[in-house]
Formats: C-alpha cells, sequence, structure tokens
C-alpha cells in the first residue's frame, strides 16, 4: 500500500476512534444522568396505618432534585405493606440527602383525607447504597413532608447547607406543633392541647389507645362483675370478696395476709410504694416512741436507741398530708390522716412497732401498738394504708412518672430535631406519653374525675398536696443509686424494688454511656446548644429550679449527660412499672388500699369494733369506682414495646446498633436472675423484670 494511502487511513481510523470514544463518553453520561433509584415504602401495621391517597415522592441531592414522582399502586398503601417502586432521574443529583413526600386525595374521592401511617422510606442508588430515612408518623392530605437520612448528627457537624437548613426547619416546625401550658400554678407544666387528636401527626403513634383507654374503663365493671353500686356500708369482708371473679394470685395473696403485720411491712419495700420508707437514726420530736412502748417486739435485751444505731428501725412520714381537708363523697365527709409509722427490720422481716395517725402529739394523738386490741391496730393500719394510697397515686405515681414524663417528651420535640442523636435514643420513650396525660387530665384528675369524686383529698386537697409533693422534687430522687443511700436503705434484706431496680438502672447507664460517648467529647457536649436548650427547658418547666432541687445547671461532660439520660430513661420505664403496674394486684382488695375512709382517725384507744372499721372504710359504690380505676390502671396496652424493644427502626449506623443488641442481652440476662428467685418466693416480685416494664408512660 502506499504511504499516503497508508497515512489517510490511519487518519480515518483515528478519527473514527475518537468518534467512538466520544460516543462511548457520551452513552455513559446519560446512563449516569438517567439514573435509577429503587425506593422501598413501608407503611405501619398501626389501626388505619394503610391509605388509598396519591403519593409522591422527590429525592434532593446534593446537586438538584429528581421533581415529584408519583409511587403508582393499584391496591394502595396498606397496614404492615413493603412495596417497591423505581425513581428515574434525567440528571445526576449527586449524593442523596433528602427525601420528601406528598399525598394528595385520590381521583375518585377529592375531598377525603385519608391519613396514612409511614414507617420509613428506604432508597437504594444507582450505586448501590442503601439508604434508610425513618418516618415514624401520619401523613395528611397537601401536607409535605421531609426526610432525613437515619445517621445521627450533631448540630456541630452538620456541614451540608441543605441539611443544616432541614434541620433549622424541622426544630422551628416542632416549637410550633409543641407548646407548653399551665395547668395549675406550682405544677409542671402541660402539653398544649386538650385533646389527644390535637396532638401533632408525630406523636400520634395509633388511633388505638384513646379508644382502648375508654372502652377499658367501661369493661372495668363487666370485668369485675361490678354491678348496682349502692351507697352502703360493707356488710362483711366476705360480701367485698364475692365481687371480684377474677382474681390473680396476687390478688388473692393480699386478700388472704392483708391484715397481718408481716405483710402490711412488706408493702413499704416492694408494694405500690417502695418510695417513702427511710431509715431512722433519731426519732422526730413529733413522734414520741418511748422504749417502754416497744421495747416487747424488739430482742429480749435490745432497746429502741441500740436498734436504731445498728440501723434496724424506719420512718413513714406522710406529713404532705397535714391539714388537708377531706373530701364529701355521696353527701358523706370523709377523713385524711397524716400518719407516721414505726417498724423494725428483723430476721428479714420488716414489722410495724408504732403508729400515730397524725402530726401533731398529744392526749387526742394516741400512738398505737401491736399490743392494743386487735381491731384498734388494724383500723390505725388502715389509716396508713389509705395515706399510701394518696401518696402513691398523686405522687409517686402521677407527678414522678406521667407528669415529669410529659416535661420529658415535650422538651425534647421542642429541643431535639429528628437527626439529633439524643432524639433518636428518646423517642420510644415518649410513645403515649402525651395522650395518656390529656386522658388522665380528662377522666382521672379533672374536677369531676374519677380520683376526685371517689378519693379522700378530692380536687382541692388533690392539688394542694400535688404542689406540695412538687415544690419537693428532687434531682437525687430520680437516680435510685442516690434515692436508696440517702434514705438508708443498701442493706436492708428482701428489698427486691432496690435490687432489681439498681441492676436496670445499671443496664441502662452502661447502653446510655456508650450510646452518649460515641457522639460526644466533653467539648461536644459544652458546645452543644440544642442539648443546654433541652436540659433549661426541663428545669423550667418541671418546676425544678428551686436551689434544693439540685438537678445540674448545664451539662459539661458525657458523665453528666450519660447519667441524666439514664434518669429520664428509667423514670419513664422502670420507675413507672414499679408504681403502675401491681396497682390491681396489690390495691385491688380495697381494705389494703382504701381511696377514701368515712370516719375520723380515732383519739383514743379501745373504741374500734369490728363494725366501726367496716363502716370507716369506703362504702360499696365508691369501692366498685375506685376498683375499676385501679384495674384499668394496669392493663398493658395493645401495642405495648417492653423495655429495649425497639420496632420503630431509627438507626443504621453499626455502633448504635451494637449497643442496642447488647442492651437486649443485658436485659435478657436480668430476666433469668429474676425468673430464677420467683421459685423460692410465696409473693413474687415481677413488676421490675424487663419483659414486664414498658419502654414509656404508655398507661
Amino acid at each position: 500500500m502506499p504511504v499516503c494511502v497508508q497515512k489517510v487511513a490511519e487518519f480515518f481510523l483515528q478519527t473514527a476512534a475518537e468518534e467512538l470514544t466520544v460516543c462511548t463518553e457520551y452513552q455513559s453520561c446519560i446512563r449516569v444522568t438517567m439514573s435509577k433509584y429503587t425506593v422501598q415504602v413501608s407503611t405501619g401495621d398501626v389501626l388505619y396505618a394503610g391509605t388509598s391517597n396519591r403519593i409522591y415522592i422527590k429525592l434532593i441531592g446534593a446537586i438538584c432534585n429528581s421533581g415529584p414522582h408519583q409511587l403508582q399502586t393499584v391496591t394502595g398503601f396498606w397496614a404492615g405493606s413493603e412495596q417497591t417502586f423505581t425513581v428515574e432521574c434525567k440528571e445526576n443529583i449527586g449524593q442523596l440527602l433528602l427525601v420528601e413526600l406528598e399525598a394528595k386525595s385520590p381521583f375518585f374521592l377529592p375531598i377525603i383525607d385519608d391519613e396514612w401511617f409511614c414507617s420509613k422510606i428506604t432508597v437504594t442508588t444507582p450505586e448501590g447504597a442503601c439508604i434508610l430515612f425513618p418516618c415514624h408518623r401520619w401523613m395528611s392530605c397537601e401536607k409535605k413532608l421531609i426526610l432525613r437520612d437515619s445517621v445521627a448528627m450533631l448540630k456541630t457537624k452538620d456541614t451540608a447547607p441543605e441539611l443544616v437548613a432541614h434541620r433549622q426547619e424541622n426544630l422551628k416546625r416542632r416549637r410550633q406543633d409543641f407548646n407548653w401550658r399551665i395547668h395549675a400554678q406550682g405544677l409542671p407544666h402541660a402539653v398544649h392541647a386538650q385533646s389527644p387528636y390535637e396532638l401533632p401527626p408525630e406523636v400520634r403513634f395509633s388511633f388505638t389507645k384513646d379508644t382502648e383507654f375508654k372502652f377499658t374503663s367501661a369493661g372495668a365493671f363487666m370485668k369485675l362483675k361490678l354491678q348496682c353500686p349502692s351507697y352502703d356500708t360493707w356488710s362483711s369482708f366476705e360480701d367485698l370478696s364475692g365481687m371480684v371473679s377474677d382474681k390473680t394470685k396476687t390478688f388473692e395473696y393480699v386478700e388472704k395476709n392483708w391484715k397481718t403485720d408481716e405483710f402490711f411491712g412488706y408493702q413499704f419495700l416492694n408494694g405500690l410504694n417502695p418510695m417513702i420508707i427511710k431509715r431512722c437514726s433519731k426519732l422526730p420530736e413529733k413522734f414520741p416512741v418511748t422504749n417502754e412502748m416497744v421495747k416487747s417486739f424488739l430482742p429480749d435485751t435490745s432497746t429502741l436507741e441500740s436498734e436504731m444505731k445498728k440501723g434496724n428501725i424506719f420512718l413513714c412520714d406522710y406529713e404532705r398530708l397535714r391539714d388537708l381537708e377531706g373530701n364529701e363523697i355521696n353527701k358523706k365527709k370523709q377523713y385524711l390522716a397524716a400518719p407516721l409509722c414505726l417498724l423494725f427490720s428483723t430476721q428479714g422481716k420488716l414489722m410495724p412497732i408504732a403508729i400515730q395517725l397524725n402530726q401533731q402529739p398529744g392526749p387526742g394523738n394516741p400512738i398505737f401498738l401491736p399490743s392494743d386490741s386487735e381491731t384498734d391496730w388494724l383500723l390505725a393500719k388502715i389509716f396508713v394504708r389509705n395515706a399510701e394510697f394518696c401518696e402513691h397515686e398523686l405522687n409517686f405515681h402521677l407527678l414522678r412518672t406521667h407528669l415529669m414524663g410529659e416535661v420529658f417528651t415535650v422538651a425534647t420535640m421542642r429541643n431535639f430535631p429528628s437527626c439529633h442523636p439524643l432524639f433518636k435514643l428518646l423517642i420510644p420513650h415518649t410513645r403515649y406519653n402525651l395522650q395518656i396525660n390529656i386522658m388522665a387530665r380528662s377522666l382521672l384528675i379533672s374536677v369531676d374525675g374519677v380520683f376526685p369524686q371517689f378519693s379522700s383529698t378530692g380536687h382541692g386537697s388533690m392539688m394542694t398536696f400535688l404542689k406540695i409533693a412538687a415544690s419537693s422534687l428532687t434531682y437525687s430522687s430520680f437516680c435510685i443509686p442516690d434515692d436508696i443511700k440517702e434514705r438508708g436503705l443498701e442493706t436492708i434484706p428482701n428489698y427486691y424494688y432496690r435490687d432489681d431496680g439498681l441492676k436496670l438502672w445499671n443496664i441502662i447507664l452502661k447502653f446510655v454511656s456508650g450510646f452518649v460517648s460515641h457522639y460526644y467529647s466533653d467539648q461536644d457536649v459544652k458546645e452543644d446548644k440544642e442539648l443546654q436548650a433541652w436540659l433549661t427547658e426541663i428545669k423550667e418547666n418541671g418546676q425544678l429550679e428551686h436551689s434544693q432541687a439540685g438537678f445540674p445547671k448545664h451539662f459539661c461532660t458525657v458523665k453528666e449527660l450519660a447519667k441524666f439520660v439514664t434518669m429520664v430513661i428509667f423514670t419513664v420505664s422502670a420507675q413507672h412499672a414499679a408504681v403502675n403496674s401491681g396497682q390491681f394486684d396489690l390495691g385491688g382488695w380495697m381494705p389494703n388500699f382504701p381511696s377514701s375512709l368515712r370516719c375520723p382517725p380515732p383519739c383514743q384507744k379501745g373504741e374500734t369494733t369490728s363494725q366501726s372499721v367496716l363502716e370507716t372504710l369506703p362504702d360499696v359504690s365508691t369501692t366498685f369506682n375506685a376498683m375499676a380505676a385501679v384495674y384499668l390502671l394496669s392493663q398493658e396496652g395493645s401495642d405495648w414495646y417492653p423495655l429495649g424493644h425497639y420496632p420503630e427502626v431509627s438507626f443504621s449506623e453499626e455502633v448504635p446498633l451494637k449497643l442496642i443488641s447488647q442492651f437486649k442481652n443485658d436485659l435478657q440476662d436480668l430476666e433469668k436472675k429474676i425468673d430464677s428467685r420467683y421459685e423460692k418466693l410465696d409473693l413474687p416480685y415481677p413488676y421490675l423484670n424487663p419483659r414486664n416494664v414498658d419502654n414509656s408512660v404508655a398507661i
């Protein structure tokens, strides 16, 4: 071939190769810009979660967005479903940052808004990366919902402008949606909503809770065969026993043993209120018990003073009930006592040795002893049990778990965006707290609610008592290791609330410490303005700013933060379980937990009879209503989650997932230990077994 022809041929071949390269690069470019994303849409499995609305999705990247794409489905999005779609982008959107959802009414029903509960969106990118976008909330028509991926991020670590803007908008909307209101001066503030249906979509987990609560309340009368209530006095304890057919084993044990001193003392450690008893090293002047009075209840060679030095004497003081006016029920005056009860720990038992029914000592306020007549001593113990009802229901149950749990919840919603690690950690522990508190304020503690109508405090004294109790809240009393130490109960035997509670606290603290230290250094803690604002709102709206409260002024270290977050989780899970779950077991037998008393405390000994005991206890109608209330409050919800179970996935990172897995394992180990103890006890203490502890205040 001539050289000139060869060069021409080489020229054309080179040109063709270059054109082919350009064409290939162009086609490759087209393949990149026509990117396909696989989108999996998960609908929650709660009641009415599905929807027939038209759902649109937009993928928002660092460069641009995909534009809205309708998720075409013939069947709609039904509860519990997972459906997969393909979204094609005409150009490269860059790193996927956000997902926008929009719902529109179906064409055939343009005026209908069929709300949808979206659980999560999972997007697989063209490069094969699988990105989780948690949702877990209701979505209405004509509303846009923008989701961020599951990676938790502190504000100081957020750099992408789109993510910073989303974070700011998320918090702005939350502060508009969640507002505080003053329910009563001196009490923790409440969420600004009068009905569960007024709550923002983020915390309306299910439509079932309101219906379930009301149904259970009405059904309690049928379940317990509480029929034909009257204002009559009970004719005998046998008549009272016949009113309940479906008794638990613990209920039967209480009915059989409620009169005994041993069970009376046991309940201060492992009953509904294991929080009021304290070691007594010196008798208060207002309770002038002498050695002569109690020496027959102590070892032969011992004295009251020596037993106090040994740490064997304990005191329960109901001073907060002092001077409160009794209620009027069914046109009859009711009475309150503010007793003091002295107990002696001996041979693994806690035995009452003296009871004074009012705070001011004197001739008309005798000190009752186990050696008094059987009826005198029994009635004195009944007045203590009524004081227990007031302290337990109003202070240790309502105030310290429900109302403080609401403060934690609202502060969390207002101060942490959804991407904040502490929001992701705490959101499972807020479930239903706001709903149940709104219903409680309406049905249980309102002026015409169950407790003001059928308890000895009534509404006026109830509010007075709550304000007194709120003024005495301290940080240490919410932290079980500190609380046990302050009350001097480190070594008293057979204190299962302490034993199980401390183990649970340590398991939670281990989990939280690992979690917090993964996201924070001490410097990060100091610089996290969202975190510091959360603490400030808790203190301001929890009425916790008085100097004696001892709550942190601000967080400075990871260790301080871990303890505080542990306190929050323990309070709304374990502590609530301890004071709530056994209400029907231990309080359903009315004489052991009377909501009200119809006669004043006896002013002298020797006048009480078996008939006067029955006349002092609540009438038949009050008994029915109080029993129905404690039955209702003991019922487990249909969609409750035990501690450590997180069905609503918020994390995808390796470290938090490993921590959650270890947390579950530690809780299961504790379950086995508590189960093995059951076999050795006549009366088990199951309330802090992790399988019986709800994640949140949900009833």
